[in-house]
């Protein structure tokens, strides 16, 4: 039998004793590693108005005081913040203005059982970057060379790109959430018989990423939806998930007959959608439900896959029409019409009591909420009595926490097919100012929806619309150097 210890049994003896050592002057110091930041939710991302906040991992439990106050994002983003063990979410107070990139820092923080004097073991230094989406809209040209096209301006890269091909006269266009494609109604600008109903439908690609992880396409590659050779093609709604198009249609050899909705889900071959016939209609924020005009009132349908054509899930039969509904599917505006020949426009929540926003005489001719459902966007009319019948616009907002209203900006008289446009980040407006020509060739010029000729238009932005802390400021009108109309921003 071998003696013990033997020569290999007391290195492993020494090093056992050293490593009790080691870890009992550890446990006796605490753990002196520097703490840091292990993952930031918005690495080198570019996000939307729709990403409010964003996390910060560390490596160890925080001093949290010590990580609000030293913590800095720049340029300045008002915010609130809350923790849950090593991980603290910054919600921002508004969404970050778009054509902007932000750098986070954070130094000087330590963890929660470092002195604040211990500066040796304070975090190690921590800065990363994200960006917003490029400040950028879509409209319909107007100047000579641009007739009818649809345009893409983007500021941030101060880039003007035509769209579809001039051989289409584009009349209605909707944007997909992701801002990589526009889907639009046509008509082909050589048929010499096109009218109004003769449009087509089609996507087109803007050429801006469609997220982190999907390739940019092309800008302008045109795909057809829908033709028009047996069904003419009326009003359209595109779902804000992207994935449903719902079609007004009426078969051409028989339009009283067989008139009403039509449902086309990802490229698949459009559906007919058995309903009672409506008039206007928009798509609710979770993409499962259409409001529709409908009789006496505003019905709300179901239009999930499978389940089309039952009976309304609500039916609204105080008001006439829908006007939008807030991000989160929580509210809609819709409008009443008085038996005094008024207007109401009502906020319908889908918990508690309708409230009435405004009673006018004049026209309700849009409504948008910021991206907040905060603040309301008015384009509205005031009726000029005199010896002629004469309505003038106006752009309203109201504050639906404050309970307070603000005119914005007023317009001489102008055709009533004024258009704007609320920015995803809620800083801009965009709207246009028109002039009409009834001596017009149609179709070789472009139209207003009620059919009339456009002769000029101009693009006008309100900006800024709030400040850094997202209350009303005080936007000025500034003309834009592009000529078009029926403006809107891109998500």
């Amino acid at each position: 039998m071998q003696d013990f210890p033997q020569p290999l049994d007391k290195v492993a003896i020494s090093l056992s004793i050293v490593l009790l050592v080691l870890t009992g002057l550890l446990l006796l110091g605490g753990d002196r590693s520097v703490p840091r930041v292990r993952d930031f939710s918005w690495d080198d991302r570019t996000i939307s108005a729709g990403d409010r906040a964003f996390i910060l991992t560390f490596t160890r439990p925080m001093n949290l005081n010590s990580v609000e106050d030293n913590l800095s994002i720049d340029p300045p983003l008002p915010g609130k913040i809350s923790w849950a063990g090593t991980r603290m979410a910054y919600t921002l107070e508004y969404p970050a203005p778009y054509g902007s990139e932000y750098t986070v820092r954070l130094t000087g923080a330590r963890d929660r059982f470092t002195e604040a004097d211990d500066v040796q073991h304070h975090i190690d230094p921590f800065q990363n970057t994200f960006r917003t989406r490029d400040r950028a809209f879509v409209y319909l040209g107007s100047q000579e060379d641009e007739r009818g096209q649809l345009m893409l301006y983007n500021f941030t890269r101060d880039e003007k790109i035509p769209l579809t091909p001039a051989d289409l006269t584009v009349m209605d266009f909707q944007l997909y959430p992701d801002g990589d494609r526009v889907l639009f109604s046509a008509i082909d600008r050589q048929s010499q018989d096109a009218g109004l109903t003769d449009t087509q439908i089609f996507t087109v690609t803007t050429g801006l990423a469609a997220s982190e992880t999907r390739k940019t396409e092309t800008p302008g590659r045109v795909n057809r939806i829908l033709d028009n050779e047996t069904y003419q093609n009326l009003q359209f709604a595109l779902s804000p998930d992207g994935s449903t198009i719902v079609v007004q249609r009426a078969n051409r050899k028989n339009p009283g007959a067989d008139f009403g909705l039509w449902v086309v889900r990802d490229d698949k071959a459009p559906q007919k959608f058995e309903t009672q016939p409506g008039g206007e209609f928009a798509i609710a924020p979770n993409s499962r439900e259409l409001a529709i005009a409908q009789g006496q009132g505003v019905a709300l349908l179901s239009i999930a896959d499978g389940d089309e054509g039952k009976e309304p899930l609500q039916f609204f039969p105080q008001y006439g029409r829908i006007m939008g509904f807030t991000n989160d599917g929580g509210a809609a505006v819709m409008v009443k019409f008085n038996i005094d020949y008024t207007r109401s426009m009502v906020l319908v929540p889908n918990t508690g009591e309708p409230q009435e926003l405004l009673k006018t005489t004049g026209s309700i001719l849009q409504a948008q909420f910021d991206s907040t459902g905060r603040y309301l966007y008015c384009l509205l009319t005031e009726l000029i009595e005199g010896e002629e019948y004469v309505e003038r616009p106006y752009i309203l907002v109201l504050d639906l926490e404050t309970k307070q209203s603000k005119e914005l900006l007023r317009f001489d008289r102008s055709p009533l097919d004024l258009q704007m446009s609320v920015s995803p980040d809620g800083q801009a407006i965009l709207f246009d100012r028109l002039l009409t020509n009834p001596q017009a060739i149609r179709p070789n010029v472009p139209l207003t929806n009620s059919g009339e000729a456009i002769d000029k238009s101009e693009l006008w932005a309100l900006f800024p619309l709030v400040d850094i802390d997202g209350e009303l400021a005080q936007p000025q009108p500034t003309q834009l150097p592009l000529n078009g109309f029926r403006p809107r921003w891109l998500p």
